[in-house]
């Protein structure tokens, strides 16, 4: 079952892209978190959704949202696809447990082995303030993303 709107966000503490621990309530203790979940780097939705995002960074940034990716790729996947299409914000590796955070988020799709497009805006208390979840080829609309950040 997917984390709803109201409900506590699931703490948790990921590796990023240079093998480093992130824990989102560190991030959340000082700032919102869009937490973007989505199935693998490299991948034409999701390179054009996160492209958006790195080009957009500074309307998140200025509303106070750190942005943080989360995939099942591996760290190295991840370094090289974020070097290549220079991501200044955090992605981080749900690879092992395989998709453990996914499943936590009620994103995991277990036939496929993927993230779902899962979208959760988290406010500084670690409520969960926007959800929104996407089928694999099933883009996001970005704008529901930035309505919910102007409504914190």
């Amino acid at each position: 079952m997917a984390v709803e709107v109201g409900s506590k966000a699931p703490d948790f503490t990921l590796n990023d892209y240079n093998r480093q621990p992130v824990t989102l309530s560190e991030h959340t203790a000082a700032k919102n978190v869009l937490l973007v979940f989505y199935p693998f780097a490299f991948s034409g939705i999701c390179q054009g959704e996160l492209c958006q995002v790195r080009d957009e960074l500074a309307t998140y940034e200025n509303g106070n949202v750190q942005v943080i990716g989360v995939s099942v790729d591996t760290p190295f996947s991840l370094k090289a696809w974020a070097e290549q299409q220079g991501y200044q914000f955090p992605l981080l590796s749900d690879f092992w447990p395989h998709g453990d955070v996914a499943k936590q988020y009620g994103v995991f799709n277990e036939a496929a082995g993927l993230a779902n497009r899962g979208t959760f805006l988290i406010d500084t208390t670690g409520t969960v303030r926007y959800a929104e979840i996407n089928a694999p080829g099933e883009p996001r609309d970005q704008e529901a993303w930035k309505k919910a950040i102007a409504e914190l």
